[in-house]
């Protein structure tokens, strides 16, 4: 028997993408990769041909997360300017007084590891191992999708091909999707000013962090001097990264919950299927821009409406905390007000993790109730005061809800009622206890009934 005879049809098809990928092909890899979102420049091409050439020869399920660290790390180092001593000593001791101003001002636990000065590249890397976490379900989601509309729609001739090569094309197919991720990544490393900008934790052991370079990018056109707006910008993360420490249940429920929305998404596979049926390697525009706008993926479903809104409220409540104790332990800065208007449009316009999160995960991380979570803890904290504020975020059955949001006087009068507070069970005990009745039977020994004792 010929040795062709002999081959499995999973190394035909990756023959096949052997061909394509070594450009033998009428499809323009350039234009295949300006429809996934990626640049369209030559050297970014090769590297991309080069790294899904490995994965056609990879062998093993799951996606190569380092493809995207690979591809975060440079896209940060490419615009990546070195910061000069002075920066460097004047963020230190941005770091040092505000530790000092948010003693003043809350009671949430110290940070145990000094905070830091990133680069770009630094960011990129250190926060890549919680992106992926976050994008990991939807990649499955795409990869599931992808092989079945080619099994479905492919001829029967072929079926014996593809049903031997779907892990091929899983592996080329999450390459690509990491090389999305890294690149998105990087280009946010040049958005971010510090480790907690986005609104989540994607820094281990509640690490505080600033980039100064874009914190030097921050203040380009602000009439502001540059230790006020350093200043501001170092108070806001560490007290990010202390509210996270303190509740060390919080980082684990927030990405949960994001995890929980994203493993909910479907592609929807009848657009994805009119897609390859008329698609012209030519021009790869429309492919493009269903993949930009999300025309890919369907409504949101019952249960992901509930964990967005579920998801929604802890950023809400997070931001929102963090705006009043930043406000609170920066009244001493002239200036602070204008600062926090300035960070308030930043987040207004999306923020900078918002096209990430759209693109990746379908999911835009904008806390539509900010301001009323905001209000809703500056009301607790004229009420109260801090201490009892803070401690609001020692367990996740304590902490404010939405129905608080909507109603801040509600919260505010359990919180200083003097009457205990029971839940079912205890008020079922209470019942029990407090029943005096004499009046109901008296097993004998023999299991009927008789009457009541009297004295």
């Amino acid at each position: 028997m010929s040795d062709d005879s002999q081959r499995e049809p999973e190394d035909e098809f990756r023959d096949m993408l052997r061909q394509f990928l070594s450009g033998n092909s009428e499809i323009d890899p350039s234009k295949l990769a300006g429809a996934a979102g990626l640049p369209d420049d030559p050297a970014f091409v090769a590297r991309l041909m080069s790294q899904l050439q490995n994965a056609v020869n990879r062998s093993g399920d799951g996606i190569d997360w380092s493809v995207a660290l690979e591809q975060a790390t440079q896209v940060g180092s490419q615009t990546a300017i070195a910061s000069g001593p002075a920066d460097t000593a004047s963020l230190d001791q941005a770091f040092h007084v505000a530790a000092l101003w948010l003693d003043e001002v809350t009671f949430v636990a110290e940070l145990t590891v000094a905070p830091r000065l990133l680069t770009r590249a630094e960011w990129a890397r250190l926060s890549m191992p919680v992106w992926t976490q976050l994008a990991e379900p939807v990649a499955t989601s795409i990869a599931d999708s992808l092989t079945s509309v080619l099994q479905e729609q492919a001829p029967e001739e072929m079926q014996g091909l593809l049903a031997g090569a779907s892990q091929v094309m899983r592996s080329v197919g999450g390459t690509l999707f990491a090389m999305q991720l890294g690149q998105v990544v990087g280009q946010l490393s040049a958005e971010v000013v510090s480790g907690g900008d986005v609104g989540i934790p994607l820094l281990d052991d509640q690490q505080a962090a600033l980039i100064p370079q874009n914190v030097a990018s921050f203040g380009e056109g602000l009439d502001i001097d540059r230790d006020q707006i350093q200043l501001y910008l170092a108070v806001r993360e560490l007290a990010h990264a202390r509210l996270f420490r303190h509740a060390r249940w919080l980082r684990l429920h927030l990405i949960s919950s994001i995890r929980e929305f994203a493993q909910g998404i479907r592609i929807d596979t009848s657009r994805l299927e009119e897609l390859a049926v008329d698609f012209d390697p030519s021009n790869a525009e429309e492919l493009q821009e269903a993949m930009r706008s999300g025309a890919l993926i369907p409504p949101k479903s019952p249960e992901q409406l509930a964990a967005l809104a579920r998801l929604e409220t802890t950023l809400a409540l997070i931001e929102g905390w963090v705006d009043v104790v930043t406000a609170q332990a920066t009244e001493r800065l002239p200036k602070s007000g204008a600062i926090a208007e300035t960070v308030r449009r930043r987040r207004a316009a999306g923020g900078p993790a918002e096209s990430a999160f759209s693109t990746l995960v379908g999911l835009e991380l904008r806390p539509r109730r900010l301001r009323e979570a905001a209000a809703m803890w500056q009301a607790v904290s004229d009420s109260v005061g801090a201490e009892v504020r803070d401690s609001l975020w020692s367990h996740p059955d304590i902490v404010p809800t939405s129905a608080d949001i909507d109603d801040p006087k509600a919260l505010i009068a359990r919180l200083t009622s003097t009457e205990p507070a029971f839940d079912d069970v205890d008020q079922a005990i209470e019942d029990l206890l407090n029943d005096t009745t004499d009046d109901r039977p008296i097993e004998g020994d023999d299991g009927s009934a008789s009457e009541p004792k009297t004295d």
